[in-house]
């Protein structure tokens, strides 16, 4: 799926001034994360907040069972969920 931004040419800029530090270091390591430039980090972090992609209920239904589908036949138990969510934590 192509972001909105690389389809359509963007011909206004936009200068962001009096940025939080701590908003500016995590836009940093998101873009490092994500291998991108700040700038294209705070546009698909802008595009994810102002035009969200709407699901249709049935699309996510089947997303599940496609999901669930690809599990293995484990039965994973409410506790052994719990234990795994628990594991590498303090």
């Amino acid at each position: 799926m192509v972001p909105l931004w690389l389809e359509k040419a963007m011909p206004t800029t936009l200068t962001l001034k009096n940025i939080p530090d701590e908003v500016y270091e995590r836009l940093k390591v998101a873009a490092e994360a994500h291998r991108r430039s700040l700038n294209s980090e705070a546009i698909v972090c802008l595009e994810t907040v102002l035009t969200p992609t709407k699901i249709a209920p049935s699309e996510r239904l089947a997303r599940a069972r496609q999901l669930r589908a690809g599990l293995s036949t484990t039965q994973f138990r409410a506790r052994d969920i719990d234990t795994l969510k628990r594991q590498g934590r303090p």
